[in-house]
């Protein structure tokens, strides 16, 4: 049974920090892409970043300069790294893992920017 289980959310006022963390089971991680979408109240999922099986990285517009996904391939989890936050970052966030025409999507963690 494949598991994403997402960690790390929370409330936090702007200009803070999170680091969330999605550890994967029942599959073989080292081969699938992750990444991270995000869905605000109203909103489509958007993407917020992904990272490659060979540790290749991609950002949304909206978070450039501020997040920073990694994986630990040993640990089969995949970060996001959430600095200087914003009123506009709040969401759930998911984690998901693709390979070729497979993905699977974590439960979702919810991460607050207010004062």
């Amino acid at each position: 049974q494949v598991q994403l289980v997402e960690f790390g959310g929370g409330l936090v006022q702007p200009g803070g920090s999170l680091r969330l963390s999605c550890a994967a089971s029942g599959i073989i991680f080292r081969n699938y892409n992750m990444g991270w979408y995000r869905q605000a109240p109203g909103k489509q999922r958007e993407l917020v970043a992904t990272i490659t099986s060979g540790g290749s990285t991609n950002y949304a517009d909206s978070g450039k300069g501020r997040f920073t996904i990694s994986r630990d391939n040993a640990n089969h989890t995949v970060y996001l790294q959430m600095n200087s936050l914003k009123p506009e970052d709040t969401a759930v966030y998911y984690c998901h893992a693709v390979r070729i025409a497979v993905n699977y999507w974590g439960q979702g963690t919810q991460v607050t920017v207010s004062s």
